[in-house]
Parts: C-alpha cells; structure tokens; sequence
C-alpha cells in the first residue's frame, strides 16, 4: 500500500518540477525570439514557488517527516541535515530570484543574462534537490517507518496540498492559480 504523503510529496514534485521547466522553457523561448518574456506570469509563477514549496512543502518535510527519519535511519542525519540547510537557504533564493526577475523588469535587457542565471541556478538546484529527496529519503521513510508514524505524516500531509496537483485552492489563491492556468503553456496550463 502506498501511504498518501509519499503520494503527495511525489505529486507536489511532479508539479513543482513542470513549473520550474516551464519557467525555463519561458524564458528559453522569449530570448529565440528576441522579445521580452511575460513578467506578470513569471511573477505569479515565482509567487506560487514562494507560497506553496518554500512555505508549505518544505515545512511538512522539514518539521514532520525529517525528524521521524532521523530516530528510525542514523545513517540518513548527514542527508537529512544538507536537506534541511537547502530548506533554510530557499526563502533566501527564491528572494534573490525575484529582486533578478525584477531588475530585469525595470532595467530590461542588460539584466536578462543576470537573470536567466539566477534562475537556471535555481532550477538546477531545486531540481537536483528532489531527486536527492525522491532516491534516497523517500524509500527510506517507505522502509522504516512505522504504522503510527504514517498514520500522522499521512493526516498532516492532507491538511493542505498544492492546488497544481488537482486539488482546489483556497479561496484567496484562487486568482493566482486562474492566471498562472491561463497565462503559462503546457504542461503547466492553457496559454500558448
């Protein structure tokens, strides 16, 4: 039986990882074609990473499935610490990423190169991040972990999950989740 926050974790993944590469492809095609990427959804779309993987994921993790892991598997506390320090540093990046996105903005196309660094910067870190997470915590917490552990992780994991997964977001996000839906193409959402 698969538990359901191992479910939503890989869920919440799946749907971070499409909105970092759909942030790259953005940018990748607004510099082909030599015209000036859509910053009001590159906004919305760094305001979701901010609000739903930095503030809500990464807190379940760090605070719920983390400290279980290190009672039950020693040998992970060095993966475990290095996760847990990305944790901590990722408000501070994804700040760093919108003051880039914004000098962009405002000081336009001397700023691009700055930006689209920092940005693969961070795509490339998160990413690889995940995948430290999805092939080694993971399987671990899948192996060691006991009936009471998940019987909470599970409960606490479902109290609020990332409307890009299906789910229905709350009442004041709504508006974000319409525009980055309708602005962002695929496999994100509906733009072109």
């Amino acid at each position: 039986m698969r538990h359901a926050s191992l479910t939503i974790i890989n869920d919440e993944h799946q749907a971070l990882a499409a909105m970092l590469r759909s942030l790259s492809m953005l940018l990748a095609q607004s510099r082909h074609e030599q015209k000036m990427p859509s910053f009001e959804l590159l906004r919305a779309m760094l305001f979701y990473i901010d609000e739903f993987p930095e503030r809500l994921h990464h807190t379940k993790e760090t605070q719920l499935l983390f400290p279980r892991l290190r009672e039950r598997c020693p040998d992970l506390v060095p993966v475990l610490d290095a996760l847990d320090a990305d944790h901590a540093q990722g408000e501070h990046a994804i700040r760093e990423l919108e003051h880039a996105l914004l000098a962009f903005e405002m000081m336009g196309e001397t700023r691009r190169e700055a930006f689209e660094a920092a940005a693969e910067r961070y795509i490339n870190f998160y990413l690889a991040h995940m995948g430290t997470e999805e092939n080694l915590v993971l399987p671990a917490a899948e192996k060691h972990l006991l009936p009471e552990d998940w019987a909470e992780l599970d409960a606490e994991f479902e109290a609020n999950r990332d409307p890009l997964t299906g789910h229905e977001p709350d009442q004041a996000y709504r508006p974000l989740f319409t525009r980055i839906l309708n602005m962002a193409p695929a496999p994100i959402g509906l733009g072109s």
